[in-house]
């Protein structure tokens, strides 16, 4: 058996290749749309990807399907529940793979989604155990798969919970303790709010582990996993409808052209956005007016799909070297729109400095004093309900950074505005996107909400 998981921290995904030596023939699962790790893998072991199996239609990314079948012309495979817009080979419960002495067995699993489906993976037909499961979005490490994501689309959060309370205990807790879990998602991901930073475990540890697998009736189940998850990222329904049809290939190795200033300035005038993808410090000290910081050391991708709308044309600003990576990244989850890059930026401030803009980033004690001395300050706590156990600033609106495009209009432009997240990463992106929308004095709290706390200085509450 050849099996490798792959890693891509930036959207915490996992996915899979699984093959057989002694045929050549291979599966992957859940790829991830640049696809040319996996097409150079099965070239250094001589296997041939025959199928390309999706656990599930993802909504925190694009996914890799229609890249790897034109590049392979393997056939595309979901549940039998998905509904897709283009050909796909669907897969039954109990149904088996044979890929020669390997042996994939597909068991359906709903909750996460109606067509989730999980992979038992046999090392040999004859085994009497199974030697793995890959399990999607319906078991994670310390998790399970989160409910909630398609009450937009008409499912019921409770009604998904019921169907994955049902999915773990009778298709997933049924294998052996010794069955290795290779979930879809890790530590950062969306897609659940316990998730642990291992890379795999076993049904085993899990049943002993993981809290949602603790013994409990379907209504505390029910229950437990609809409360206290994360707000999704604005993206997630985008690259969810766009999984499920026809797009265009992305090509990885295709750099942004460079654009001029006056090309750049143009485009967003039409409607466009500067997106700077240097870390905070380096936007702070100077930065082109209007654009957005979104740095590509963080979570790049996710934060961008929260501010960008898709299919808005994009200009993006980088260190040198980076811009191919800063586009890859942004069509991981389907935002293909990028127009070029600017380069020379700090040449190009210096040269138009009316054009150059700082960033005020206030450390806590000068923050803890502007709050003492305007009375008209509004300030806005853009961290996840979940990071709120640890107390606000005082009188904080909570606004979570992937909700605040969407939400802007509920805070008031005129007023001096405070923003802060636990470090300071997420604070930049929502300061510029305030700023960019034409609020007139925003700062964020250098350090975040974890400076804040460690100079000793008061927080409310969260129920306060």
């Amino acid at each position: 058996m050849f099996f490798r998981q792959y890693q891509l921290g930036c959207l915490s995904l996992f996915s899979y290749m699984v093959g057989d030596t002694t045929t050549g023939r291979a599966v992957v699962v859940d790829p991830q749309r640049d696809v040319s790790q996996y097409l150079e893998d099965a070239r250094a072991h001589g296997l041939r990807i025959e199928r390309v199996i999706e656990t599930h239609v993802h909504a925190d990314f694009l996914s890799g399907h229609l890249e790897l079948a034109a590049a392979t012309g393997a056939v595309v495979s979901y549940g039998r529940e998905a509904r897709t817009d283009f050909p796909v080979e669907p897969l039954s419960h109990g149904q088996r793979l044979v890929l020669g002495e390997v042996v994939l067995e597909v068991r359906e699993t709903p909750g996460h989604t109606p067509e989730s489906i999980s992979i038992v993976v046999w090392e040999r037909a004859s085994d009497p155990k199974p030697w793995g499961v890959l399990t999607g979005d319906t078991l994670f490490v310390g998790d399970v798969g989160r409910p909630d994501l398609l009450a937009s689309q008409g499912w019921a959060p409770e009604e998904l919970a019921r169907r994955l309370y049902r999915s773990l205990h009778e298709q997933l807790l049924s294998l052996p303790d010794s069955t290795r879990v290779f979930p879809a998602h890790g530590a950062g991901s969306a897609c659940g709010k316990h998730m642990s930073s291992a890379t795999s475990s076993t049904i085993g540890e899990q049943r002993a582990t993981n809290y949602a697998l603790a013994p409990m009736g379907v209504e505390e189940f029910v229950a437990v996993v609809t409360q206290s998850q994360s707000v999704a990222p604005l993206y997630f329904p985008f690259a969810s409808e766009a999984n499920r049809h026809p797009h265009a290939l992305l090509d990885e190795g295709q750099a942004p052209p460079a654009v001029s200033l006056e090309e750049a300035l143009a485009l967003r005038r039409q409607g466009g956005v500067v997106l700077d993808t240097r870390p905070p410090e380096s936007f702070a000290s100077g930065h082109l007016e209007g654009s957005i910081n979104v740095g590509l050391d963080g979570r790049f991708a996710e934060y961008a799909g929260s501010v960008v709308r898709p299919g808005q044309p994009v200009v993006l600003v980088c260190e040198p070297g980076r811009e191919q990576e800063a586009r890859v990244r942004l069509g991981r989850i389907g935002f293909d729109q990028v127009a070029g890059w600017l380069p020379r930026i700090e040449a190009l401030l210096l040269e138009r400095p009316e054009l150059a803009r700082r960033a005020p980033r206030l450390p806590a004690s000068e923050a803890a004093a502007w709050q003492q001395e305007e009375p008209a300050l509004q300030v806005v706590d853009v961290r996840n309900p979940s990071e709120h156990q640890a107390g606000l600033l005082a009188g904080a609106r909570p606004l979570p950074v992937s909700r605040l495009a969407e939400r802007l209009g509920e805070l008031d432009p005129g007023r001096p505005t405070l923003v802060y997240c636990s470090g300071g990463y997420r604070s930049s992106v929502a300061a510029s996107l305030m700023r960019s929308a034409g609020f007139a004095t925003v700062a964020d709290l250098l350090g975040g909400f974890d400076a804040w706390r460690a100079a000793g200085l008061p927080v409310s509450p969260a129920s306060a």
